[in-house]
């Protein structure tokens, strides 16, 4: 196993390293949060299932500040956010580009600088750099909520454009990005006057601006959305708090919702299957909600296929494999369900520890990964079968990025690559 320290290096080395002419994901790339789709699938093949602190990892690489954005991957290079200290309360925001064979950081840049007055009060299980970065034709895109957002030059970190979007944050921000046509567009869900906003992908300036508009006594909520498409009309799907809302990407304009009552700090991102979306209404008691994504207006008396209240969780996304939803609760208990009727199919334990990353499925396998640094494998099927227990030994709540023959996990200092080298 290799170890690397944290060097800056210049612009021009990363340049040359990465290359100058742009370059697009490919099936083999994990470009997003949860990967191509949203979903947290993987098409990657010989992907590693048994791994320790000193077996099958090719390298350890040391990464600078406090983050749990999730890196993402694009061809051999990896890029990541992260919060450098500056002081006892300020911080810096910087991306990083990772070379994904050896762990060497091919260039390190300061986004937003120095923040100045008194920083968001910030939740222990959340950071100032928690959104993972989004790749799509040789530009990362980087978010940092409500301390800004930026478009950065893949091959050698150069900031391309900024902006601020204000609002007031409660625990930091969370929710990731996603890309639809020319229009970059994340969630703004803080303490008062939430919205979700687009902006355009080449200069930044707002698109448009939609209000959340949902009655909720606390406003607050971290998703991420994500892209559909139901009888020929694509729907943007973004969990709020009391509601998860579909919009017409094109112009935010709302197509439907449904309601979840008080639910809020809403985490998951939504799956979509069998016509159904998939939400867990987060805090304080979360329950799954399965919809169905073709109607108009509040369909919230009209829509709802099923709901199960047993142990969902607040905080890591569910994933679904053929027709059975996975999921584990925040203390490690995982549900089997069948995905059409809501079903229990079986529930088990995983770990007794605390989870907030999402599940992958990869290799014919799904992995769920503890904050102490435990990743079960399992066997997708009708009862829980448990291939094998990782412990890397670190803490960590960043979700997986993965590839052919290799996993990259992320943890309170480091970043691993887990295969062979």
């Amino acid at each position: 196993m290799k170890t690397n320290n944290p060097l800056k290096t210049v612009a021009l080395y990363a340049f040359c390293l990465i290359g100058s002419l742009p370059f697009t994901a490919t099936a083999e790339d994990w470009p997003e949060f949860r990967g191509p789709g949203g979903q947290g699938h993987s098409q990657a093949k010989q992907v590693p299932i048994k791994w320790s602190t000193d077996k099958n990892v090719a390298w350890k690489s040391n990464i600078p500040g406090t983050a749990w954005s999730s890196p993402i991957l694009i061809g051999d290079k990896l890029y990541l956010t992260t919060a450098i200290p500056e002081g006892k309360k300020n911080y810096t925001l910087h991306a990083l580009a990772v070379n994904a064979q050896d762990g060497k950081i091919l260039w390190d840049v300061e986004v937003i600088g120095k923040q100045k007055g008194k920083p968001a009060r910030m939740h222990k299980k959340n950071s100032h750099a928690s959104p993972t970065p989004i790749f799509e034709d040789g530009k990362v895109y980087v978010h940092f909520g409500h301390d800004g957002t930026a478009c950065l030059n893949a091959a050698d970190g150069k900031t391309l454009w900024k902006v601020d979007i204000k609002y007031n944050p409660v625990h930091g921000n969370g929710g990731s990005p996603v890309l639809v046509d020319d229009l970059l567009i994340f969630s703004c869900d803080g303490k008062d006057n939430p919205f979700i906003i687009a902006l355009d992908k080449n200069t930044g300036k707002t698109v448009w601006k939609t209000p959340r508009a949902v009655e909720v006594s606390r406003h607050f909520s971290f998703t991420t959305p994500l892209l559909i498409e139901v009888n020929g009309q694509r729907q943007l799907i973004s969990p709020a708090s009391g509601a998860v809302i579909a919009y017409d990407p094109s112009n935010g304009k709302e197509i439907w919702r449904c309601g979840y009552g008080e639910g809020y700090s809403v985490v998951a991102r939504p799956l979509y299957a069998n016509g159904l979306i998939y939400v867990s209404t987060g805090f304080n008691k979360a329950k799954l909600m399965a919809i169905r994504a073709e109607g108009k207006g509040d369909v919230t008396k009209t829509h709802i296929a099923w709901e199960y209240e047993k142990a969902v969780p607040k905080e890591s996304s569910p994933i679904i494999v053929d027709d059975y939803l996975y999921m584990n609760d925040d203390k490690g208990l995982a549900t089997c369900l069948d995905a059409k009727t809501g079903k229990l199919i079986w529930e088990g334990r995983l770990t007794k520890k605390n989870y907030s990353a999402a599940p992958i499925y990869a290799g014919g396998l799904i992995y769920f990964h503890d904050g102490e640094g435990m990743t079960t494998v399992i066997k997708p099927g009708k009862k829980l079968d448990i291939v094998a227990r990782n412990d890397i030994g670190e803490h960590g709540l960043s979700s997986f990025a993965v590839t052919d023959g290799a996993l990259f996990i992320r943890t309170d200092s480091a970043l691993f690559r887990i295969g062979k080298p």
